[in-house]
């Protein structure tokens, strides 16, 4: 298994799109909080009031930046042959899937938390850490997205194993994401069973992560809960797909 992770690691290392992907939100990070400054100036800008706005943004980078990850990085690898090889060499298929799914969560983690912890550092730099946002709110923020991403990550690992090109993976994926909620608001209007899912999912909840401060205990532990038996379903679930494909 250790090997396994090394190999996957070092693959997502060299692995053009998460490096482009990743210069691409740094630069975006670090360039929209410098036009700020160009056009509001510096000392009407409070850092915490753009945190917050990152937060609410960030989640279109939490839910459909890493389905371009999961197309290049997962699913060319089996258009490729590269699939054929790994599944050939004597491990199981169970380590390497979820090897393989660590380390594509830990791809998808880093490029959720670019926006927010580099456009954060950045615009404290510029506006000379003018109403720096509460330490705690900060943390516990950032460990949410992470914990979601991983959440995210799972759902879009299943579905890049399932179609095995990149453009499929990548395309159907977006399609999803995208019109999940618009989907699932529609049919709540003719079914309560789907207001319940809804409410209950990792899409409707990760809107919550900035209300954080404002939310009760029991609403806290749906938070945490939530993506973490998400993670492990999909975890489950994508194993016994693996398990089940044939490997061309």
């Amino acid at each position: 298994m250790g090997n396994l992770l090394k190999s996957e690691l070092f693959k997502l290392s060299k692995d053009r799109s998460f490096r482009t992907l990743t210069l691409i939100l740094i630069a975006v990070a670090v360039l929209i909080p410098l036009i700020s400054v160009f056009i509001d100036g510096s000392e009407l800008i409070r850092v915490d009031e753009l945190y917050s706005n990152i937060i609410g943004r960030n989640n279109y980078v939490l839910k459909l930046v890493p389905c371009l990850l999961a197309g290049y990085f997962i699913s060319s690898e089996y258009s490729i042959g590269t699939m054929k090889s790994i599944a050939s060499s004597g491990n199981s298929r169970i380590r390497i899937y979820f090897s393989k799914l660590m380390v594509f969560t830990f791809g998808a983690i880093i490029i959720s938390v670019i926006l927010p912890i580099v456009m954060t550092g950045a615009s404290a730099t510029y506006f000379q850490f003018n109403g720096m946002p509460d330490l705690k709110y900060f943390v516990q923020t950032i460990l949410f997205i992470m914990l979601y991403a991983a959440a995210f990550a799972s759902i879009m690992m299943v579905f890049a194993t399932i179609f095995t090109d990149s453009g499929k993976t990548i395309g159907l994926l977006l399609f999803i994401f995208l019109l999940f909620d618009g989907v699932m608001f529609a049919l709540s209007l003719k079914y309560t069973l789907f207001v319940y899912i809804y409410n209950n999912s990792v899409f409707k909840l990760s809107y919550d992560i900035i209300n954080i401060n404002a939310m009760q205990s029991i609403e806290v532990f749906q938070l945490v809960l939530i993506p973490i038996l998400t993670y492990l379903t999909f975890g489950i679930l994508g194993v016994f797909v693996f398990l089940k494909k044939e490997v061309k």
